[in-house]
């Protein structure tokens, strides 16, 4: 969710109001995915490396975050939203742990959609640290170091407890990842946009899915292997969050196998012809 600090800075206003006008506008894209249909969304809300910002600016986003967690506890728990956390919630302040456990907890066991928040989050950090935990089993004889394998990895990764991202989008302007989801990332289709993440609308939502549907997907290695990627496999390719990149929408269309599908492929309400074209109507949303 990357430009909320240029937002204010274009409008004279302080970062604070940026984070503001940010938070406003997960409370809009969470509602439009839970519309949507979509099973999963991952937000990165805070980085690991957020916490060498300045303090005030630190606070002001805690504060936003309790605020959003108690705001929303109501909408969350109605419409059957699981609440999950994944970063190293230890180090976020009490204020903002009393209010995050509870709604976790109260939320473990709704399935109509995940919606996950990487706070205090590293993607490098994660993958050491369940390194770390595969190491300390091995040496303790638990764990046979042969065993190790990317699966065994990938299942101590908390960020992939809601799946593999299908797509993943980043606001304002940067094409990289910055250290979001990066073991999860290998196959992910990603889609970068100038869009300031306050500015970001159902319409760019709906945009990103819409060109993630046309493309062609490689399953993994195997079909690597067999020719190429994208790009090869149909001759060239057509057309998720940083966290920014936040989303892990999912989608695609039945009719066209090949074609982007993912975990929320087959006959999911947000298919090209129901979300229909740029211009036109969006039934189904």
């Amino acid at each position: 969710m990357d430009g909320n600090g240029r937002w204010a800075e274009l409008r004279g206003e302080p970062r604070e109001a940026g984070h503001k006008a940010g938070s406003a506008a997960v409370r809009r894209i969470v509602r439009v995915c839970r519309r949507l249909g979509v099973e999963a969304l991952t937000l990165y809300a805070f980085s690991e490396q957020n916490w060498a910002r300045p303090r005030n600016e630190v606070d002001a986003l805690m504060g936003l975050l309790r605020e959003f967690l108690m705001s929303e506890r109501c909408e969350i728990l109605e419409n059957d939203i699981r609440l999950v956390a994944i970063g190293d919630i230890s180090r976020l302040p009490e204020p903002v742990r009393d209010v995050l456990d509870p709604l976790r907890k109260a939320s473990a066991t709704n399935r109509q959609m995940t919606l996950a928040l990487a706070l205090s989050y590293g993607a490098r950090e994660e993958i050491a640290a369940a390194a770390r935990e595969l190491a300390m089993e091995a040496v303790a004889g638990r764990l046979d170091p042969e065993a190790i394998d990317g699966a065994l990895l990938a299942a101590r990764l908390p960020s992939l407890s809601v799946g593999e991202p299908d797509l993943i989008i980043r606001t304002g302007g940067e094409q990289r990842l910055s250290n979001f989801l990066l073991y999860g990332a290998a196959y992910a289709e990603l889609s970068f946009t100038e869009r300031l993440w306050p500015d970001f609308t159902e319409d760019d939502l709906f945009d990103a899915i819409a060109a993630y549907q046309e493309r062609v997907r490689a399953a993994g290695p195997a079909d690597e292997a067999e020719g190429g990627g994208t790009d090869e496999a149909e001759g060239g390719g057509a057309d998720e969050a940083e966290g920014g990149g936040a989303d892990e929408a999912e989608g695609g269309g039945a009719d066209e196998p090949a074609r982007a599908s993912g975990a929320l492929g087959a006959g999911r309400p947000w298919r090209a012809r129901e979300v229909a074209s740029h211009n036109g109507s969006r039934t189904g949303v």
